[in-house]
Formats: structure tokens, sequence, C-alpha cells
């Protein structure tokens, strides 16, 4: 009788814990079975989801690629640059000692020089490379003011003499052009002496 009774004990006990265990798992599935209720009646929204999605992948690659290629065609164009650039003093020097030979420009020496420097305009043009404008008015993106002459009937900033060629790659500044540019008006001296009159 006693062992019965342990039995019917050890059975209460078993019966609430069970029940509780079967309203814990009713109430999680009840709400996820009910959001895929809701995913199952919008399969348009769904598709209209990952296709939103997909588009826009597929844009990103598209602009991603445009990009690379972009990128890749500049490193082309300017991938030379570093060494034209070290190369100018040498064209320059090359200038030079062809202006000191241009005296005697019937000698053989004179019409060798004037040919290599024809051959190095032309490496320079194929390279994209073309020679800054150093006339008319200073212009500070293109060109750098080694120094300031006075000179009449010139205007002020204006270009008097080029000192040394400047040169562009394409549509990027290599080397600006170094010129002399007219000075402006002294008005400072003039000045304390219209105050005192004053």
């Amino acid at each position: 009788m006693q062992d019965h009774d342990q039995e019917t004990e050890v059975v209460e006990e078993e019966i609430p814990a069970t029940d509780e265990v079967v309203e814990e798992v009713q109430g999680e599935d009840v709400p996820e079975e009910e959001a895929e209720v809701e995913e199952a009646l919008t399969p348009e929204a769904e598709a209209l989801k990952w296709k939103d999605a997909a588009i826009r992948t597929a844009a990103d690659l598209d602009n991603y690629r445009k990009r690379m290629a972009r990128e890749r065609s500049d490193d082309l164009r300017f991938a030379r640059g570093g060494l034209i650039e070290e190369l100018l003093p040498v064209f320059d020097n090359f200038a030079m000692g062809l202006q000191m030979a241009e005296q005697e420009q019937d000698s053989m020496i004179y019409k060798g020089m004037a040919m290599v420097k024809g051959q190095m305009e032309d490496f320079l043009s194929s390279q994209g490379v073309k020679e800054v404008a150093a006339e008319g008015v200073f212009d500070p993106n293109f060109h750098e003011a080694v120094a300031e002459e006075e000179k009449e009937g010139a205007e002020p900033g204006e270009i008097l003499f080029v000192k040394r060629k400047g040169y562009m790659l394409h549509d990027r500044l290599l080397r600006a052009a170094a010129v002399i540019v007219a000075k402006g008006p002294e008005e400072t001296a003039e000045t304390p002496t219209e105050e005192a009159g004053e």
C-alpha cells in the first residue's frame, strides 16, 4: 500500500511538469507558424525583394567593372609619367646645346642635333606630352614665376620670358613652365605722400 502511494505521488508530480512543457512548446510554435503563414501569403513581395536585391547587386558589379576599367586606362595613360618627368631635364640640356650649335647651321653636328631634336619631339607627342603655352598672362596653374622685371608697355603679370619649358601629359601637368613676369607699378611709395597731402 505504501508502494502504491509512492507511485501515485510520482505520477502526480510528473503530470504538471509535462503540461508546462506542452504549454511552453505550444506557446513558442504559434508565432512561428503565424510568421510562416504570413510569408506564404506574400510570395510576390518576397519575389520583388529578391529581384530588387539582384538588380542592386548587378548594378554594383557593373559600376565596379567600369571603375576598374577607368582606373586601368588611367594607369596605362600615365604609367610613363615618372620616366618622362625625369627625362625632361635631359631634353632641356639638349635644347640648350642645340641653341649654341645654331651659330654654325651648316655644320654636320648642328644638322645631326636638329634631327635628334625632331625625333625627341615626335617621341614626346606620341606619349601624349604637350608643351605648356607660356604666352600672355601668368597662370599659376601652369606657370611658375621665378622672377619679376619691369618693362614698359607690359601689363602686370604678363609673361616676358620663358626660363624653362613646361609640359602636360594628356590632361595632367608634368612640370610647370618657369617664367619671368612683368612687374606691376609700385604703389607703396606713392601711398604715404598721398596720405600726407590729405
